[in-house]
């Protein structure tokens, strides 16, 4: 009976193919690789870890340093990581909190809602340049540059959406 994963259950056992690491390092991967995507708590991540060791696809080694314990990924662990992947991902859902702002903004201020725009707009700024750097960097995968191509797209696309509020939310493009 194949093993079901949860996505971040199955991102723990994807980052463990590069070689053991602590729940602390895995965190801190995951902030890398998946996190303007994909969020995972300190909690989540340790709570995963503990479940994937009990069905057998992660060992943990011996505490080291700082209290940290490194997890290997067992051949149990690479099995279920690939039926895993084999998987059609599911359909995306965004949850974006300027854009729930954004459906009830009849009852703000225009004026303060571009103020939350503008603050979003830097962030968005900030990422991209940090994507258009990442992307510059040597020994990156097809995969890795293929999910920094998205990333780039998208922001660019978040950007010019942002471009065109200001008329978009005038009064003269109120409609009747």
């Amino acid at each position: 009976m194949p093993v079901e994963l949860n996505p971040t259950a199955a991102s723990l056992l994807g980052f463990l193919h590069a070689g053991p690491a602590s729940g602390y390092e895995l965190m801190g991967t995951a902030e890398v690789f998946i996190g303007d995507f994909w969020s995972l708590t300190r909690s989540q991540v340790y709570r995963e870890l503990a479940a994937l060791a009990e069905r057998g696809l992660v060992d943990v080694g011996a505490t080291g340093a700082r209290s940290r314990r490194p997890y290997r990924l067992t051949e149990a662990g690479r099995e279920a990581f690939a039926a895993w992947l084999a998987e059609p991902p599911g359909t995306e859902q965004i949850r974006y909190p300027l854009l729930l702002t954004l459906a009830f903004g009849e009852h703000l201020d225009t004026e303060r809602l571009l103020s939350y725009v503008a603050a979003h707009r830097e962030e968005h700024r900030r990422r991209l340049a940090e994507y258009q750097a990442t992307a510059a960097t040597p020994g990156l995968d097809r995969y890795q540059r293929a999910t920094l191509t998205f990333g780039t797209h998208y922001e660019r696309a978040v950007l010019a959406w942002m471009d065109e509020l200001p008329d978009l939310l005038s009064p003269e493009a109120a409609g009747p």
